[in-house]
């Protein structure tokens, strides 16, 4: 269970520098600091459509590694007894 932790972690703190890492659609900070040059930093045009893919890669896995790591917490009901306390 830790080692899912630590991954759900990881992919977290990951997904979130590849959000702040992309250009915003409509200029935002990015117009104001020099425009296209931020594409030069990375190189080639293609790594936006690189970063994009990341994103929702890694928005994926969080969302899985969230799912398994309810599922192995438990949480369900113990066989003969109700969800919901029946109140008298």
């Amino acid at each position: 269970m830790i080692i899912i932790t630590i991954l759900i972690a990881c992919v977290s703190i990951l997904l979130m520098a590849t959000v702040l890492i992309q250009n915003p659609k409509g200029g935002g900070v990015d117009a104001t600091f020099g425009g296209n040059a931020s594409n030069q930093m990375f190189g080639a045009a293609k790594s936006t459509d690189f970063i994009e893919k990341l994103t929702w890669y890694l928005a994926i896995a969080l969302f899985a590694l969230c799912i398994i790591a309810s599922i192995y917490a438990g949480g369900g009901v113990a066989e003969g007894t109700d969800a919901i306390p029946w109140q008298q």
